[in-house]
């Protein structure tokens, strides 16, 4: 796959504003912004500059000037692409943006598809496959972990742990390929011993790896949590005081929520996905009988539930039993899913009522979600679902579904290699079980791809990067 033609796309967010960037990439990139550029020093050319330098002058068309720019100018291979690149910063205005990159385009540019400069980065060896798809991930984080743990891909933490074990297996293939030319002799180059180490070893590093995707798709894609129960009991009055701003509607009248309410906040850098659900109760209501089915269909949905009652329902004796009996349902129905049992409006108890129902139900959460009360500990204890240790410990954490398909299939031979050495299996045998396992190694990092592969990763990019 090999581009030659100059390709040409606005690098900056689509819409009027303060400023946009215009961006080239191509053999021609250079001389293509040269011929429209009128530098407001006399006889001052792009193409005669040195790289990593900045100009002031004007986009002209003819004799018609378009607009006062700034142009960039990063000549081979120090550029994001590996290629001669230009970045114009012209007025944020839709007509001068359009005005420039239309005039690049009958100059003799194309317009860029999506992801192109990124990919042209990667075919260009300035990044590897995994580094680029981390572009990706960090333009779409929206919280801190997922910006940590993006930057820390984009930056190689990831490719080059998974590079290492790659050339340790590989050395120890190439001796094991040697020997197979010297099969009739019966000698061994390598050590079985060792190999044995080293397969052992990087298996223990697959396993953590694969285990860190739980938490790295969590921090990647957010935590759905579904606020349920009863209506009136301050659904809504609790999403509002989580999001720190009247989202939902508040009254007194029960069944106001008639439909799923979602928006998100972060919570200790994690992304959490409220819902406030429609009140469950019996109903001939048909729009509110609606909103409670969306209800039960958001529980299938979220990975934690948080179930809400009215603190002052539990004076009553048949209340607490029923209570009691629905809470048995949600944990049998949902049985992996976390149940966090919230008490709401616990400013109209007294410190007997709080202590009774504290004894009566082990572990139930007692805030007022109208006065503040109890809404800080309850985001800690949602965020204590997260296994937050790796992310403290700069560990590697695996986000990307492809890159743990690879993993899961590297292990998978990687087992069959250990069973071999264990049963002294054949050199040839082991030799096919070893190139699978760098195989699937090669295709998270980029040294095995095809163009079908990528064209699905970089077809998620946007136009411009």
């Amino acid at each position: 796959m090999i581009h030659q033609e100059t390709i040409v796309a606005l690098a900056t967010p689509s819409g009027a504003g303060a400023i946009a960037v215009i961006r080239l990439s191509g053999k021609d990139a250079i001389a293509i912004a040269d011929s429209c550029f009128q530098s407001i020093k006399k006889n001052k050319t792009l193409t005669s500059q040195k790289t990593h330098t900045i100009h002031l002058g004007h986009i002209i068309d003819g004799s018609k000037t378009i607009d006062e720019v700034l142009v960039s100018v990063f000549k081979n291979p120090n550029s994001y692409t590996g290629e001669d690149v230009v970045e114009v910063s012209c007025h944020g205005s839709n007509y001068i943006q359009q005005e420039i990159i239309q005039l690049f385009l009958r100059k003799g540019c194309r317009m860029a598809t999506a992801g192109e400069f990124t990919l042209r980065a990667f075919l260009n060896g300035k990044l590897d496959l995994s580094q680029a798809e981390a572009v990706a991930d960090l333009i779409s984080s929206d919280n801190e972990a997922s910006h940590q743990i993006a930057m820390q891909q984009m930056r190689g933490g990831f490719s080059s742990e998974i590079a290492k074990l790659r050339e340790e297996l590989l050395n120890f293939a190439s001796l094991i390929e040697l020997e197979l030319d010297f099969a009739e002799e019966d000698v061994e180059f390598a050590d079985r011993t060792q190999f044995k180490d080293l397969v052992e070893r990087i298996s223990l590093v697959l396993k953590r790896l694969i285990d860190s995707f739980a938490v790295g798709n969590v921090i990647k894609n957010g935590i759905p949590v579904a606020i349920v129960g009863e209506p009136n009991v301050g659904k809504s009055t609790l999403l509002n005081a989580l999001l720190n701003e009247e989202r939902a509607i508040v009254s007194h009248i029960a069944g106001t929520t008639r439909d799923t309410i979602e928006d998100e906040i972060s919570i200790g850098g994690i992304g959490f996905r409220f819902i406030d659900t429609a009140g469950i109760r019996e109903t001939k209501d048909h729009v509110e009988s609606i909103g409670i089915k969306k209800t039960f269909e958001k529980i299938d949905q979220a990975q934690v539930v948080v179930f809400l009652a009215d603190s002052t329902n539990f004076k009553d004796e048949s209340f607490v039993h029923t209570f009691k009996i629905e809470i048995e349902k949600i944990k049998n129905k949902y049985p992996l899913k976390p149940l966090l049992i919230v008490a709401n409006k616990v400013d109209k108890l007294d410190d007997k009522q709080i202590a009774f129902l504290q004894s009566d139900i082990p572990n139930i959460h007692l805030l007022s979600a109208k006065n503040g009360i109890g809404v800080e500990a309850l985001k800690d204890k949602l965020l204590s679902f997260v296994n937050t240790g790796a992310l403290r410990n700069n560990d590697t954490i695996v986000t990307n579904s492809r890159h743990y398909d690879s993993l899961l299939k590297a292990l998978e031979e990687i087992d069959k290699v250990k069973h071999g050495l264990e049963t002294g299996l054949s050199g040839d045998l082991l030799a096919i079980d070893i190139r699978q396992a760098l195989y699937h190694f090669g295709e998270i990092t980029g040294e095995i791809t095809s163009d079908d592969l990528l064209g699905n990763i970089f077809a998620n990019f946007c136009i411009g990067k």
